[in-house]
């Protein structure tokens, strides 16, 4: 909040003092309620006992800040800024296109930001020709782009993304435009072949440097660093010295563990180290491109202020996608783990890492031995690629290098989880480093989202099984990270961390219930006892809290519905999947491991999603859990209905059983369509459903038993 000299505030910060009272106001009188009505319920009440308490700290104390990046520069200058590095990480041609991983680099290397103080890194963790050919592309194209948005004042620097929405009718601009579509074209029959041919380049040099690749695997190959652009030799057609383009894929061995996307990230941090050594570093996911030439700015508004500036590790800005139907239907918003918990967070020690959009400082990452990379603070910025620094950096880039050091552990970014993002801004937490949560208006970065729902689907069981890797790590939030952070710092990542147990109650609730119904045995109060008053209160308030969060951010209430939707549908699949996953990994018995999310979206598929509907293609195990709890819910449904119009039942007695069956079915509504009407390509597999429909009557049977064992 304040500035170097004490005068003017480069950022802001506002206190939600509303919603900070009415969440307490309401958690003094929810936590005094429990009411175990069997083993399964009050196992399933327990578990959201536990849930709701440990999302207390997202809401006790949430803040909203502004920054003021022309304040920044008045004060600071531009010949003073620091130099960023810039790390983008791929890892397949084939699911994430090189032409849009070098489209996101483009925006990067368009920064509203001294080029001799900005450096790019890809790492291409397949080892891929295509990928280095599509950078050449990129590198030759930078010279013409970067001038034209400058010269244009272009907000989305993203080619790709601006020759879609917003290129103009000038003659500069359509020329620009075919320019990049050659180079696309040419990108794309590279990948195709998975090969580069004579007539895709431009002279015998260029051929001679892909001809290395022969032999190579995607998993076993040697360092291979290609400095493409130079600041201070190569220049734009203005003139313009460029940024630095460094193309980095680490060395690969079948004998050695690669560590996935934090192995890549290291080995970046300690090339870049050797190479320019800038203060500060950028992560970005292949897929998310720069929307605001200026978010460099604004993370140095927090990392330029004296009153933070010594423990601040990270800013880390909001995950925004684009090409979101207008209802979302998928909730890829992720309005809670991207909004709500980051800015009550931010009350705390911070935000965690989200892996994409994050501003590092680059000594957070050096652990408890700061002389641990390879070249000291006092080089900070000074790119160099003389032959002797090369040659060090293909040796930091060995997949060797790491044997018996401290690398993942407690320098640099963490491993032993698959989400390494998570991971790795909870050890920096309990390290005693902050983080700030910067959420502009304009978006900073945007990026993608899966249009099927079982990519996003698969992409949440993902989280879930990484999450629990941290969970039940000795360095476990609710034990470490409570000493080594702070009591509602440690709830905070206890709550993310075991996320996955959501499945215990939304499948106990879900199913339980239901089953009783049809075997006339009730399980909650009637509407006459007191005791019903205090579950309607707990469902409703609950729900209105919710909606409330999402109004008060200005979201429409069918975007608020369909989020809820999706978080009751993840329980049968995402979290159950996640945690049948982690079981099976702990008992060292095979289950299905890393998956990359396919950044490619079949045409028919993203019209349907467009308009607004479900995709239940696949042939996959997730819908048919699904759609097994969907049939359960509308046999209850039909059961219960017929038998309080018969007056087989006393409705008084069954209503909050037939309430929550009627609540589940309406929101199963897509499930049934794709089950039994749809005729598009989204409908649900006819053996899928069979299946499903099997499983449901094989839970009717087992409910059936045991209800008659029990009376």
């Amino acid at each position: 909040m304040t500035s170097l000299n004490g005068g003017t505030a480069f950022h802001s910060l506002h206190v939600s003092r509303f919603a900070t009272l009415l969440f307490r106001a309401h958690a003094l009188l929810l936590h005094h309620f429990l009411y175990p009505s069997s083993v399964l319920l009050l196992a399933a009440d327990l578990v959201l006992s536990f849930l709701w308490a440990s999302a207390v700290p997202f809401r006790w104390c949430p803040v909203r800040r502004k920054e003021f990046p022309d304040s920044l520069l008045r004060e600071v200058g531009r010949d003073d800024l620091p130099a960023i590095d810039v790390f983008v990480c791929t890892a397949d041609p084939r699911r994430e296109p090189p032409a849009s991983v070098a489209s996101t680099a483009l925006s990067a290397m368009a920064f509203d930001y001294p080029t001799d103080r900005l450096s790019v890194y890809l790492s291409d963790d397949g080892g891929s020709a295509v990928t280095l050919f599509a950078f050449m592309e990129a590198a030759r194209f930078a010279r013409y782009w970067l001038p034209f948005c400058k010269e244009n004042a272009v907000v989305k620097r993203s080619p790709e993304v601006y020759f879609e929405e917003e290129c103009s009718d000038e003659a500069g601009s359509k020329n620009l435009k075919r320019m990049y579509e050659n180079m696309k074209d040419r990108i794309g029959r590279a990948t195709e072949r998975n090969y580069i041919s004579k007539d895709l380049v431009s002279d015998e040099e260029e051929l001679e440097i892909f001809k290395r690749w022969k032999g190579f695997s995607r998993n076993n190959h040697p360092t291979i660093i290609k400095v493409l652009l130079e600041n201070g030799k190569d220049v734009d057609i203005a003139g313009n010295s460029l940024p630095n383009l460094i193309y980095v894929s680490r060395e690969k061995s079948p004998a050695s563990h690669h560590h996935y996307k934090a192995g890549a990230l290291n080995v970046l941090t300690r090339v870049s180290g050797a190479l320019s050594n800038a203060p500060i570093v950028l992560t970005l996911d292949c897929d998310t491109f720069s929307n605001d030439p200026r978010a460099p700015l604004r993370a140095l508004c927090y990392f330029l202020d004296p009153s933070l500036a010594t423990d601040l590790a990270f800013v880390q800005f909001p995950q925004r996608y684009q090409g979101i139907n207008e209802d979302d239907i998928y909730a890829s918003r992720y309005m809670r783990f991207f909004r709500f918990n980051p800015r009550g967070m931010d009350g705390l020690r911070g935000p965690s890492y989200v892996g994409t959009g994050c501003f590092f400082a680059r000594v957070s990452l050096h652990g408890d031995t700061k002389a641990a990379l390879p070249i000291s603070s006092l080089e900070a910025g000074r790119f160099s690629t003389s032959e002797g620094v090369l040659k060090k950096a293909h040796g930091l880039a060995k997949c060797d290098y790491e044997d018996a050091s401290s690398w993942g552990s407690t320098i640099g970014f963490r491993y032993g989880s698959l989400v390494e993002d998570f991971h790795t801004g909870y050890r920096l937490h309990c390290e005693g480093w902050r983080s700030v949560f910067c959420n502009p208006e304009r978006a900073a970065f945007v990026g993608e989202v899966p249009k099927n729902l079982n990519d996003a689907i698969s992409q949440m069981k993902r989280c879930v099984v990484g999450l629990y890797e941290v969970g039940f790590s000795r360095h476990t939030p609710l034990s470490y990270g409570v000493r080594k952070a702070s009591f509602p710092v440690g709830l905070f990542y206890a709550h993310c961390a075991f996320l996955g147990v959501w499945c215990v109650p939304l499948m106990i609730y879900g199913l339980l219930p239901q089953l009783a119904l049809i075997n006339r045995v009730p399980l909650f109060p009637k509407v006459s006892d007191p005791w019903f008053f205090v579950y309607a209160y707990l469902f409703l308030a609950a729900y209105l809290c919710d909606l409330l969060d999402f109004l008060v951010d200005g979201v429409p209430f069918r975007r608020w519905w369909n989020d809820q939707r999706i978080w009751l549908i993840r329980g049968p699949t995402s979290y159950l999947f996640g945690t049948l996953e982690f079981l099976l990994n702990s008992l060292s018995v095979s289950a299905p491991g890393f998956n990359l999310t396919s950044k490619v979206t079949e045409e028919e598929q993203a019209e349907r999603y467009a308009r607004g509907y479900f995709d239940f293609a696949a042939r996959s195990p997730f819908f048919g859990a699904l759609a097994a709890v969907a049939v359960v819910n509308l046999s209850a449904v039909a059961v219960g209905i017929k038998r309080v119009v018969t007056g087989e039942v006393e409705i008084g007695e069954f209503s909050m059983q037939l309430a929550l069956c009627g609540f589940v079915a309406v929101n199963c509504w897509p499930i049934y369509g794709a089950m039994f009407w749809r005729r598009d390509g989204g409908r649900m597999p006819v053996s899928v459903t069979a299946a499903a429909t099997a499983v449901a009557g094989l839970l009717h049977m087992i409910a059936h038993l045991a209800f008659a064992f029990r009376g």
